[in-house]
């Protein structure tokens, strides 16, 4: 009895931890970059003669840039943009692509088809080569990094939801409610709905560390964001001429992103795992 035990809680005690620590890292970092801008040094202001000091740099805590900037805000203000288009990119998918898949698997017959259709087209294309090729046919700004990001991953939330719906529809309390007269849309709202959030919202997580890598991309190619606005994949761009001599330049915007991804992608494990801490998604 005990021998079964004790793994249990070491499997369990794995997966609390698992769960927790990226918790904190993401919301430790979400609040720095609401509120560290208004504590750092603003982000444009230059001081030419620090360019490119390290790291513990007096008044520089993470060390200055090749024009003199200040990483800690500009890395704080970069990730206020980064969240921005996770965030945007991945709810708009959610409304959009869950209305579509939901659709999809409810009524199935022709709409089904003609929808699936449709997202097996954009599907055909590499999601990063998709939104490269949006980015650069919008031209380059924020909302047209969203809606890039958007569209070439909108089949995933669309698959998903029409799969969990077909499942869903198979179930006794929808057919109980379909024999007893319930309209299609109470069903739809009541039924159908709720129950597609969990999983859509754990995928979500990880769709969110995929839409912050697909901006990093677009901006350190020059199809995001603009300078002077500071994006963690421009100020990696901006940082390749000076790894040399100045790696943080490169190197600090590189391990914030790191740590986000990462964390996004504990958390969505641990969700999906059935971790305690994971209950916000049951």
């Amino acid at each position: 009895m005990l021998d079964s035990t004790v793994p249990s809680i070491r499997s369990r005690a794995r997966r609390l931890v698992g769960a927790r620590i990226p918790v904190v890292v993401l919301a430790v970092l979400t609040a720095a970059a609401m509120v560290g801008p208004l504590f750092a040094p603003d982000s444009g202001s230059q001081d030419l003669r620090n360019a490119r000091a390290g790291p513990l740099s007096p008044g520089h805590l993470l060390g200055t840039d090749g024009y003199g900037r200040d990483m800690l805000a500009r890395t704080l203000e970069g990730a206020r943009i980064s969240i921005f288009v996770g965030v945007a990119s991945v709810a708009l998918c959610l409304l959009i692509g869950g209305t579509l898949g939901i659709t999809a698997g409810y009524w199935k017959g022709r709409i089904d088809a003609g929808i699936m259709r449709v997202m097996d087209m954009v599907l055909a294309f590499p999601t990063l080569i998709l939104a490269l090729a949006i980015a650069a046919f919008l031209g380059p700004s924020l909302r047209n990094v969203v809606v890039a990001i958007s569209f070439s991953t909108l089949p995933h939330y669309a698959r998903l939801a029409r799969a969990t719906t077909m499942s869903i529809t198979q179930r006794d309390f929808v057919s109980s409610s379909a024999l007893l007269g319930a309209p299609h849309r109470h069903i739809l709202w009541r039924h159908i709905a709720p129950n597609t959030v969990s999983p859509l919202l754990t995928y979500a997580l990880l769709a969110i560390g995929m839409a912050i890598i697909v901006e990093a991309s677009l901006s350190f190619l020059g199809l995001g964001v603009q300078p002077p606005t500071p994006s963690w994949g421009s100020m990696i761009a901006e940082g390749r001429p000076h790894l040399q001599g100045a790696p943080h330049v490169a190197l600090v915007p590189g391990a914030f992103l790191f740590m986000v991804i990462l964390s996004l992608n504990l958390l969505a494990d641990s969700l999906r795992s059935g971790a305690p801490a994971a209950g916000l998604g049951r």
